[in-house]
């Protein structure tokens, strides 16, 4: 019981740091520091697993991958890529509501804090002569922006959930397919469908528009395909984009100095010292006892824990690296089923998480009610919830 006392209160402190905006490495090697004073660490125990966590080939793969994220992200931006998409979408669907969804979906491939204000004037657009409400709107921009997060490789929750699990990246994307697709599907349905269907005319789609799609299909491709590894892979792509674009050295040069982020690194390092101090201190090991001396159940465990931290942060990153570490020494919970369920279930809270920034720019942005937004992100969620738990008794 002592311990579990112990991790609340390291939650806690987690969680109303992360609500005052620190930095999450930040918080988590100040939570390091801090456990390794409640169970009594010598100094030399906690740099020693400082050292062994910060410079073994899982972390130093984890910071390539996701420098090389933020490069590929400013490539696509910068030169247009990404616009050329949205052009070519524009021109190639005729039903309005596919166009409506499609606008924040892609808007969303590329990982960015509040891109949902991005997308929100196109839904707004497009909705444009439909009698809709002000809600179904606002529903509609918000919730396509997120099936990525659950498959998409160039998201860092789901690159840190794979570093920290050990599991393959390609297994984690297959394994929590499912639940994009709930998403899209209760999107669809407590979204879509009430809108009048609005066919403008059809124009094919050009080679240009076709090629601004290739950079990331390549990587996906390379990826859960032919099961490269996802730095390998976004190495592949950016060296094909420089020498397709052009690119000059000091371009390439700027870019890669862009990409490099003291910030990413600092999470990484954290998040992964605080996983090497966790081990070192015993306390998972004791919590694992803990519950099954008492007898409580392990999908529980795996939805609550990080349910909640997702549901206080809003933050994918903030619940993977501050829950993951605890539930993955859990006896029962390191396999994909169980890994891929407590996912979902973080991710839940952070898509009802009324500070995730997506879902407060997109309320303001529309002037949406806000009884009437949350109720159809509910009903969603619980599509996905079931989903969830129905994946994890089929793959026990």
């Amino acid at each position: 019981m002592a311990d579990i006392l112990k991790i609340t209160v390291i939650f806690i402190i987690v969680v109303l740091l992360l609500k005052r905006r620190w930095n999450l490495g930040i918080i988590m090697i100040l939570s390091s520091i801090i456990l390794s004073v409640f169970y009594l660490l010598k100094p030399a125990e906690f740099f020693s697993a400082f050292l062994k966590s910060t410079t073994e080939k899982t972390t130093l793969g984890l910071v390539i991958s996701l420098t090389f994220i933020r490069v590929f992200e400013n490539i696509m931006r910068n030169k247009g890529l990404m616009q050329g998409m949205m052009k070519t979408l524009r021109g190639v669907i005729i039903d309005r509501r596919v166009l409506m969804a499609s606008m924040p979906a892609l808007i969303g491939l590329l990982p960015s804090m509040g891109g949902a204000l991005f997308s929100a004037p196109m839904v707004e657009e497009a909705a444009s002569g439909a009698n809709i409400r002000e809600e179904k709107k606002a529903f509609i921009n918000y919730w396509f922006r997120h099936p990525w997060e659950f498959i998409l490789p160039l998201y860092p929750g789901v690159v840190l959930l794979s570093a920290l699990s050990k599991i393959p990246l390609r297994d984690l994307i297959i394994a929590n397919m499912p639940y994009a697709i709930a998403l899209l599907a209760g999107g669809a349905v407590w979204g879509l469908r009430g809108i009048t269907i609005q066919r403008e005319g059809f124009k094919r789609m050009s080679k240009e528009g076709l090629l601004s799609f290739m950079p990331l299909a390549l990587i996906l491709v390379m990826v859960i395909v032919f099961h490269i590894d996802l730095s390998v892979s976004l190495t592949a792509a950016i060296m094909v984009l420089f020498a397709a674009l052009r690119y000059s050295a000091s371009e390439v040069i700027k870019t890669f100095k862009e990409g490099i982020s003291l910030e990413i690194l600092v999470i990484i390092l954290g998040v992964m010292t605080f996983k090497a101090v966790l081990e070192s201190s015993g306390a998972v090991v004791n919590i694992s006892r803990f519950f099954t001396k008492e007898g409580i159940p392990l999908l529980p465990v795996l939805f609550i824990i990080p349910f909640i931290s997702g549901l206080l942060t809003g933050l994918t990153v903030g619940f993977v690296g501050s829950t993951f570490p605890i539930i993955l020494g859990l006896e029962g919970a390191q396999g994909l089923g169980a890994i891929s369920f407590a996912f979902a279930s973080g991710y839940l809270g952070v898509l009802l998480s009324p500070v995730h920034l997506c879902f407060v720019l997109t309320k303001e942005y529309f002037k949406a009610e806000m009884p009437g937004l949350y109720k159809k992100t509910i009903m969603g969620s619980i599509l996905i919830f079931l989903t969830a738990l129905s994946m994890y008794f089929i793959r026990r």
